[in-house]
């Protein structure tokens, strides 16, 4: 770190600034692509009925899926609420490696086990290989390095999506009471459900 602060000093002289700016620019510019993909997937995860309706739903003005958007900012806010910022790194990065190395182990399985359905795009079958020895590292690393409880809290709160996922979603068993709270957050939001939603 101070080498590196040397080499910007000896480099840039007065204008070592930059590098700060361009740090904080990336950061933003990160969170906020990152902010705008999670509430998609909200959204999308809702049209194919595996979220509440009301996250499907898009603002009737502005068009955008404003329901999705908020209910990713409460989560976010939710869950730096007890932790520390390196905390939240590490978890998140923990969860967002462990769901990248199952798509891509589920990506292989298919290509292996069933090499005649249609592939959107094609890739050299090492470049999947690689992603999933990456993830499995960037997964088991953190816990082999500094084990502690909260990761195994972390798989808990993720396999806990089991019990709401076989009601809710693949027995469609829907409590009246989620269709009343829709229609009052449907007027509070001014949402309605969007063209795929409809037919």
């Amino acid at each position: 770190m101070l080498l590196t602060s040397m080499i910007g000093n000896t480099v840039l002289g007065s204008w070592v600034w930059v590098i700060s700016l361009s740090v904080a620019l990336s950061s933003f510019g990160s969170a906020n692509g990152t902010f705008f993909s999670g509430g998609r997937v909200c959204y999308i995860a809702s049209r194919e009925g595996h979220m509440p309706d009301i996250l499907s739903m898009a603002h009737v003005r502005c068009l955008t899926p404003s329901p999705a958007l908020i209910f990713t900012s409460a989560m976010a806010l939710i869950m730096i609420i007890p932790g520390n910022f390196s905390s939240i790194v590490n978890f998140f990065s923990f969860t967002a490696w462990l769901f990248y190395g199952t798509t891509i182990a589920g990506l292989l399985y298919l290509k292996i086990k069933k090499p005649e359905l249609p592939r959107s795009y094609k890739v050299p079958i090492i470049i999947p290989i690689i992603v999933l020895i990456t993830s499995v590292y960037l997964v088991l690393a953190p816990i082999i390095d500094q084990p502690q409880i909260e990761f195994l809290y972390v798989v808990l709160f993720i396999l806990s999506g089991i019990i709401v996922y076989f009601p809710l979603v693949h027995y469609k068993r829907h409590p009246q009471f989620i269709q009343r709270v829709t229609l009052h957050l449907q007027l509070l939001l001014e949402v309605a459900p969007t063209a795929k939603n409809m037919n």
